[in-house]
């Protein structure tokens, strides 16, 4: 596991340190343009406010993806997931406009888990009981969602009053209010519902019988089913759960952000949430903090326009695409071995290099050793 984590780290480094150079070739200073982003993602409380904001999308959806796979799977249809759930969202609060606070965000939140849950559950259906592969699966959906959530929103759900591609806007029960210690920044209980949701996901993988289970089908699906175990039931399950976090950007959306639902709002946390549990490693420490590293790369540029000449915000893009380009590439270095081959570098003996030599003579000792016994 330390190992592991040395890897990502290691790769985590070098991708920021060659993003970095690229900001050199266009003739900035790269360690000004590192400053802008810290100052910018972190200098006051609306700036950490906004990192956590778009931070917050992606710890559900890492998490998402992290609950499927422990099962053995690969979510990525998060994207139509959270768009289902959002749209769900919004048609509950059409058909309830008079639920009082807390009945009606809490209304909300259920159906738009309960959409998203379902719409994953297709593709875990598929998978299980058809023999079809999620990915080809989940890629079709969010091209269903997406037309399914056009249609809706500019037919029955139009807001007439507005020219953009948006519904009717929910009643102020529905909202949630935003915390003033962020000065303004959209961060409000969607916080908390994060950080508890990383702590349940936590303790269910593995602290729990379901977790073990999960973990199970996805390491080794035919001894689960000697075991007595129905593997079938068991990925449907882990997509529903996983669709069903998914769903959560889209609470968040619309109960928190607009209040309505937008087309395209989502700047693709679905796809972005991929990375982010491959740089976490599936775990959920590993999401949240790979998921605040996101945030803060898309919010720390976002100032690049403004104190630059020649660097602009998409090099958040960079960054990130550099960042999954070096992890995904698995860097299982270990931290020791290259120490150890230092000293044969410059001409002397290593211990590696003793090791090695003792495990080549040993045998012909013991051979030698054999033959004057004899």
């Amino acid at each position: 596991m330390i190992r592991i984590a040395s890897g990502k780290i290691l790769a985590l480094i070098l991708a920021l340190a060659v993003g970095l150079v690229f900001t050199t070739f266009s003739g900035e200073n790269p360690l000004h343009v590192l400053q802008i982003l810290a100052r910018s993602a972190f200098g006051s409380p609306y700036d950490f406010g906004m990192t956590l904001s778009f931070a917050v999308p992606l710890v559900f959806v890492g998490l998402s993806v992290a609950t499927a796979f422990q099962s053995g799977l690969f979510n990525i249809g998060a994207e139509g997931q959270l768009n289902i759930a959002a749209i769900t969202a919004v048609i509950f609060g059409v058909c309830f406009p008079g639920l009082p606070f807390p009945l009606a965000p809490l209304g909300a939140a259920l159906a738009a888990m309960t959409a998203g849950a379902a719409w994953a559950g297709i593709a875990g259906w598929i998978r299980a009981k058809r023999g079809g592969h999620e990915v080809i699966v989940t890629i079709m959906l969010n091209f269903i969602a997406a037309a399914i959530c056009s249609w809706l929103t500019l037919n029955p759900l139009k807001n007439t009053s507005s020219q953009y591609p948006e519904t009717l806007e929910l009643a102020s029960a529905y909202r949630f209010s935003f915390w003033s210690f962020f000065q303004g920044a959209p961060v409000g209980p969607m916080l908390g519902v994060a950080a508890f949701a990383l702590g349940v996901m936590g303790i269910m993988f593995f602290r729990t019988r379901l977790g073990f289970v999960l973990r199970s089908v996805g390491q080794n699906e035919t001894a689960c089913e000697f075991s007595g175990i129905n593997p079938a039931r068991i990925k449907i399950t882990a997509m529903m759960w996983a669709g069903a976090l998914a769903g959560m950007v889209g609470v968040a959306e619309v109960l928190g952000n607009a209040g309505k639902y937008r087309l395209e709002f989502s700047p693709g946390y679905g796809f972005l949430g991929i990375a982010v549990a491959l740089l976490g490693g599936n775990h959920p420490i590993g999401i949240l903090f790979s998921a605040l590293l996101f945030g803060a790369l898309h919010k720390g540029a976002s100032d690049l326009d403004l104190e630059t000449e020649r660097v602009t915000r998409e090099v958040s893009d960079i960054f990130q695409a550099l960042i999954i380009l070096f992890v995904s590439a698995q860097f299982q270095i270990s931290w020791r071995e290259p120490l150890l081959k230092l000293p044969a570098r410059w001409g002397g003996r290593s211990r590696s290099g003793d090791l090695r030599q003792c495990e080549s003579t040993a045998p012909s000792r013991m051979r030698r050793g054999g033959r004057k016994r004899a």
